[in-house]
């Protein structure tokens, strides 16, 4: 009876783990990232690399002996290929056949800087006394996350010209503006934040106390025109 009570415990602790672990979420409605399975990697790779040698889907299928419907499975992951449909594709292509498996090795990446640290680089408005300091890069996927630690000097002047492909959000930190994004104006104070299309003209139109200092989150697709 002990022994039944002692499991009847463990299993309530199991399972109360279980639950809580599937209660810790952000507060963010981004859905859960794919799974990544071999053949899904595999997959990817069959159709990226073809484009890069200008071979067409009928082109790797003949040079490959297989199936053009073989191939679409293969591509949408759909199927485990054998390893001589591996070497073969790969041999199709003149690729080493590790090259097919390299998305599937490929490490979730974080980006760390340390605090003072950020590169101070060179955009639009630097000589209106706008000093932007990056906090940080995306290392790889289609989309391009900039964010800027964004400082107007004492003798920094309004610039509302700026425009950009994709979606910029500012949270400001210290100071006052008046920021203008198209044919709105936005009072910003610390603590105050604005998420906006950076497609339409923006940018600090009346600087009441300077210097000042925000963040600045740049998101644009990496292939952007």
């Amino acid at each position: 009876m002990i022994g039944g009570n002692i499991r009847s415990k463990k299993k309530a602790r199991s399972q109360s783990k279980a639950a809580n672990a599937n209660e810790y979420t952000t507060g963010s409605s981004a859905p859960r990232p794919a799974e990544r399975t071999l053949e899904r990697a595999i997959g990817a790779q069959v159709r990226l690399l073809p484009r890069s040698h200008d071979l067409s889907v009928s082109d790797l299928a003949a040079a490959a002996s297989i199936s053009m419907g073989m191939l679409s499975k293969i591509e949408n992951g759909q199927i485990s290929p054998s390893l001589s449909t591996i070497q073969a594709i790969a041999a199709a292509l003149g690729v080493p056949i590790t090259n097919l498996f390299t998305a599937f090795e490929e490490r979730r990446d974080c980006s760390f800087v340390r605090a003072n640290q950020g590169v101070v680089i060179e955009r639009r408005g630097t000589k209106a006394g706008h000093v932007y300091q990056l906090l940080g890069h995306a290392l790889g996927g289609d989309v391009v996350v900039e964010p800027f630690l964004i400082t107007l000097q004492k003798d920094a002047v309004p610039h509302t010209a700026f425009r950009h492909a994709g979606v910029e959000f500012i949270y400001m930190l210290t100071g006052e503006v008046v920021y203008r994004h198209g044919e709105q104006t936005y009072h910003l104070l610390p603590g105050d934040a604005l998420l906006f299309d950076s497609g339409a003209m923006h940018g600090p139109e009346v600087l009441i106390q300077r210097p000042m200092t925000y963040l600045s989150i740049i998101i644009y697709l990496r292939n952007s025109p």
